[in-house]
């Protein structure tokens, strides 16, 4: 019995509890903060706007200071991780960690704040993320109406990135295979996407999670929660990249991707093997690996600041700027 006094039907610690009159408590929370003008510490701008009304889909938009009025800025749309349980686009810990990837990567960034599960099951994050993306991308449209300023006056559409962590990674990778597939408004293309700490995840066992014995039910029993109907299972697509039914990586609708994982972080080994089959696939593109070393799981975001995290941003920043 929980000490609210509801009873718990299932829990994923330390993440969430759910209770059996349905209601989740969350329990690893970032505190929610407001945009601001011009960061004190950045020059950073942000703004929170509502891109759909049913479903209700938002996101807080960055943009850093202007050396011209009319300066044009690459774009980059970023999907926060929380193993799609967790995690707001409006937390203060994506604010610091999006503050500094916008001022030293000089993007307009949009921030997507899809819908999460238990309460909303998977696909449904996808979905949101990719609502988003063909929010933005018309934006490059002479007669498109409505258009948000920052995106319509800075935003470069030869220069589309997209970008996420954990979660928010899965959900940008599977972004850019359906981009990929089914191209984008205007014809606009994806130059980059950047996956750090993909959460990635099979039913076979790769590398060091054969020792892991207490963690693989663990994500096995979250997947299948968060996702109840997820064809093939653990196996589907969108959760294993290189599952029986996965599509060819030769349709990965990017032109560079890199990838980063820490040393310690559990799902280290299966986002190597993918990277490795990445690099010896069909796909044209070019394909990194980073490697940060005594780091584990989104160290950036629970140890921001850290020389380790300043030098995994200012890599990003470095890919956002060639």
């Amino acid at each position: 019995m929980a000490s609210n006094d509801k009873e718990v039907a299932i829990e994923f610690l330390p993440l969430l509890q759910v209770y059996k009159d349905g209601s989740v408590e969350r329990l690893i929370v970032s505190p929610i903060v407001p945009p601001s003008f011009e960061d004190p510490k950045t020059g950073v701008s942000s703004k929170d706007i509502t891109i759909s009304e049913n479903p209700t889909i938002s996101t807080r938009l960055y943009l850093p200071k202007l050396t011209q009025p009319n300066q044009k800025l690459p774009i980059l749309v970023y999907i926060h991780g929380g193993a799609f349980v967790i995690g707001s686009a409006f937390a203060f810990d994506h604010q610091q960690y999006l503050n500094s990837l916008v001022f030293q990567g000089r993007v307009v960034a949009v921030l997507v704040a899809y819908r999460l599960a238990s309460e909303h099951s998977l696909p449904i994050a996808y979905k949101d993320a990719w609502a988003a993306i063909q929010w933005v991308v018309p934006h490059s449209l002479d007669n498109y109406v409505d258009k948000e300023p920052w995106l319509a006056n800075h935003g470069d559409f030869k220069r589309v990135f997209v970008g996420g962590d954990s979660a928010g990674a899965n959900i940008v990778y599977n972004m850019t295979i359906r981009s990929g597939i089914e191209g984008l408004h205007g014809g606009v293309k994806i130059l980059g996407t950047f996956l750090t700490h993909p959460f990635f995840w099979g039913s076979k066992p790769i590398g060091s999670e054969c020792r892991v014995e207490n963690k693989k039910p663990f994500l096995c029993r979250l997947c299948e929660n968060i996702y109840p109907e997820a064809p093939d299972g653990i196996d589907n697509p969108k959760m294993n990249p290189l599952g029986p039914r996965a599509p060819s990586l030769a349709k990965l609708g990017c032109d560079r991707l890199p990838v980063t994982v820490a040393e310690k972080d559990q799902l280290r080994d299966r986002v190597v093997w993918f990277y490795n089959v990445v690099k010896e696939s069909w796909w044209e593109g070019e394909v990194e690996l980073v490697e940060v070393e005594g780091e584990d799981h989104a160290f950036h975001f629970m140890h921001f600041g850290s020389e380790n995290a300043k030098n995994l941003i200012k890599c990003l920043a470095s890919f956002l700027l060639k």
